[in-house]
């Protein structure tokens, strides 16, 4: 089992510090805007919620091309609930035996909770970089991550497609920028 508490955390942390005007604006991710990436969080938390309770149905259905979510006045409230929720839910040893689905995907159980952890922690990069917020990762986070999207880690073929192709990054540099190198980004990108 893996804690996904510490990131889940993090990136609450970050929602306050989001301003209405920062909304629009670009993001590591180039098709989306801060407001997609913030959607896309919303909709993967409930997502993710539920694949761990094995509450299998329109919501682990979705894939993440689907339309996203409306991202309403609340949503700062709602996103910071949603990752508590998410979360909790994979504290439960029970989430992490068998089989489940997200993204309309069935995969193993244990799978599903590391790639849940791996999309708060990158997605959460998004929204710091693109509004110049602080963000530090617990190091069992970022070990995690690492190890799934490392080509050659037991997981399984391809998993480095989840986000893109990696970006070629110094060994010696800090293991969140490795990480988000791994992840198909620019750790030095910018607005």
């Amino acid at each position: 089992m893996i804690d996904l508490k510490p990131v889940c955390d993090e990136v609450a942390g970050l929602l306050d510090g989001v301003t209405g005007d920062q909304l629009g604006g670009p993001t590591p991710c180039p098709d989306y805007a801060l407001r997609d990436v913030l959607t896309h969080l919303l909709g993967l938390t409930v997502a993710f919620r539920d694949a761990a309770r094995k509450d299998l149905g329109p919501t682990t259905d979705n894939t993440p091309g689907n339309v996203l979510p409306v991202l309403g006045a609340d949503w700062r409230a709602v996103l910071a609930r949603q990752l508590y929720e998410l979360a909790a839910a994979w504290q439960s040893p029970d989430a992490w035996q068998g089989a489940t689905r997200a993204g309309g995907v069935d995969l193993p159980a244990g799978v599903a909770g590391v790639v849940a952890l791996n999309e708060v922690l990158i997605h959460g990069w998004d929204v710091a970089r693109s509004t110049g917020l602080g963000y530090a990762p617990d190091e069992a986070t970022l070990q995690a991550s690492r190890a799934l999207l490392t080509p050659d880690d037991a997981m399984g073929p391809n998993k480095n497609s989840l986000f893109g192709t990696p970006v070629e990054v110094p060994a010696d540099a800090p293991l969140l920028d490795r990480v988000v190198g791994l992840s198909g980004r620019r750790p030095d990108w910018k607005p």
